[in-house]
């Protein structure tokens, strides 16, 4: 009698479930058709606008998304700060190179001060397509160092003036060598990165020239 009992309160329970999951079908539709009117499947957000795009991202979000830079952060401040260091020191190599083309009282000194002035030109008219990238303005007129260098060096002559170019050349080198490598591995704009990487290497090649031509005219390094 227990069993028969067990039996019937399972039936009567099997039977219960089923009708619950009916009603739960029956009403899914409906609601599901309210939920999404016309019934169609609803669209994912990464469906939704450019790939990378978050849903009602503005047009500067997304520019922001495809580029990883805030063009106002950081990261393009120091860049820009770079870019204007480097045409500021590739203005100065071309003028001084000319000074040293002019002035020099030895033909490697006359001859080094060309290529500054050859190799510069060239490295200044690409960073000047970067610095248009940035915004940023290329300087009209030395800075207050150059100009102090410049005033020395034309006050020189013969072998003093000689000395004097390469002693300075010397010293620029390897500081610009160093910030140029780092402006290569650390650049957040890639244009610039290209632009460093080669850089890095012509002034390079110039520090090795000018180190060999200060040992040959007995000139300590700094």
């Amino acid at each position: 009698m227990r069993l028969n009992c067990q039996i019937v309160t399972r039936r009567i329970s099997s039977t219960s479930v089923v009708l619950a999951s009916a009603a739960i079908l029956a009403i899914a539709p409906s609601a599901m058709a309210q939920t999404n009117p016309g019934g169609m499947p609803p669209t994912s957000p990464t469906q939704q606008g450019p790939p990378g795009a978050q849903p009602g991202a503005s047009p500067m979000d997304r520019a922001l998304n495809n580029n990883g830079q805030d063009p106002n952060g950081p990261a393009a401040m120091m860049d820009k700060a770079f870019v204007r260091k480097a045409m500021e020191g590739g203005m100065a190599e071309v003028q001084l190179g000319q000074l040293a083309a002019q002035k020099g009282s030895s033909e490697d000194v006359k001859q080094f001060g060309q290529k500054m002035v050859d190799d510069h030109t060239k490295l200044n008219e690409q960073m000047k397509q970067v610095a248009e990238q940035l915004n940023v303005k290329p300087p009209t007129s030395l800075s207050s160092k150059d100009k102090a260098t410049m005033k020395k060096l034309q006050a020189l002559n013969g072998d003093a003036f000689d000395k004097a170019y390469i002693k300075d050349m010397v010293s620029d080198h390897k500081k610009d060598a160093n910030e140029f490598t780092e402006e290569a591995q650390h650049a957040s704009n890639p244009a610039l990165q290209q632009a460093a990487s080669q850089g890095a290497q012509v002034i390079g090649e110039h520090l090795q020239m000018i180190q060999q031509i200060a040992q040959k005219n007995n000139v300590a390094e700094k």
